[in-house]
């Protein structure tokens, strides 16, 4: 492993992307790092440690909470606050953004966060592959002053950096900064993050399709249409479906095989289900910068302005040309 870059290396040789940054995104960048792998070691040991199943409380999002789910919040707050980079945080897990002091009491950091801590944790109590999604953006609110919610509510375009960690049978953690999407595997022996994937590039074209087809009654006719012309058999179809039910998952699979995610609203979820600001936002970044597309199956995912901290969005996203015929159909 000598001649395969760390992480660690890697963030360090590429803090000049950032002129207007003095090495705090490097060193924020790096406690979600720490984080993760702390996450990871508990997720590695679950079924062995009293860390599965619910706790028996529910989120903000009306969704049961998992143990792992308030373990994982817990650590990245943690190793987010413990840095003084950052002012202010918003989870899936807190119903309320939450404002960072610095060790001298003042508001000085320059970034905000945006996290899923445990995308897919439902899969937990089955050993299926679960994830970490953030978003960071600078603040707008002058340095030194309270955070306030604008801080949190900008278009996904204004993102300086977005990634997932991804818990599954290697431990992977995938991130941009507008500079393309690079991919880093965990070595457990060394508990260092190597890059396994440098400049991940999403096929034009593909053979998955991934979406909830229990749900397909519930759904609008241009996406049933369009499920339609997947399974139809001509040309190079039918398709493939599969199906995870991670957001992480599912993507990730697709960014590197080549696919088309689809969670579209429904008659259960009229907004749609997954969060803008926390989920659809990072993982937009993630398929643009890796040349495929993302949408709202109207208007591209970037750029859409927020207007509350756990809104809700129909979400397309993955190669290319798939995501474009998709959107004929829309």
């Amino acid at each position: 492993m000598e001649n395969i870059t760390t992480l660690g290396e890697y963030i360090i040789e590429n803090q000049s992307d950032f002129p207007y940054s003095s090495g705090e995104l490097s060193k924020l960048l790096n406690s979600i790092k720490l984080a993760s792998k702390m996450v990871n070691h508990e997720v590695n040991k679950a079924g062995l440690v009293d860390i599965i199943g619910g706790i028996g409380d529910v989120n903000v999002q009306g969704e049961n909470q998992q143990k792992l789910d308030v373990f994982a919040n817990t650590k990245f707050i943690q190793a987010i606050t413990n840095r003084d980079i950052a002012c202010g945080i918003v989870s899936e897990e807190v119903e309320d953004y939450i404002s960072l002091h610095g060790s001298d009491n003042t508001n000085n950091g320059k970034y905000v966060v945006l996290m899923d801590p445990l995308d897919g944790s439902s899969n937990i109590d089955v050993n299926v592959s679960v994830g970490t999604i953030f978003s960071i953006f600078r603040r707008i609110t002058p340095v030194g002053t309270p955070v306030e919610l604008k801080d949190f509510l900008q278009p996904g375009s204004a993102q300086v950096a977005a990634g997932y960690i991804i818990y599954g049978t290697s431990t992977m953690l995938v991130y941009t900064t507008g500079k393309g999407v690079n991919g880093f595997t965990l070595n457990p022996a060394t508990g260092s993050f190597y890059l396994s994937h440098p400049n991940i590039q999403i096929p034009e074209n593909g053979q998955i399709y991934s979406v909830n087809e229990g749900n397909y009654s519930h759904f609008p006719q241009g996406v049933k249409n369009y499920i339609k012309y997947c399974q139809k058999e001509e040309e190079n179809r039918p398709y493939t479906s599969r199906y995870i039910g991670s957001l992480v998952s599912d993507f990730h699979r697709n960014m590197i095989k080549g696919g088309v995610y689809l969670y579209p609203n429904c008659v259960k979820n009229k907004a749609g289900k997954l969060r803008l600001l926390y989920e659809a936002n990072p993982i937009a970044f993630i398929a643009e910068q890796a040349g495929g597309k993302a949408t709202n199956g109207h208007k591209r995912i970037l750029d859409i302005i927020p207007t509350e901290l756990h809104q809700r969005i129909p979400l397309f996203c993955g190669s290319s040309n798939m995501v474009e015929k998709l959107e004929s159909f829309l």
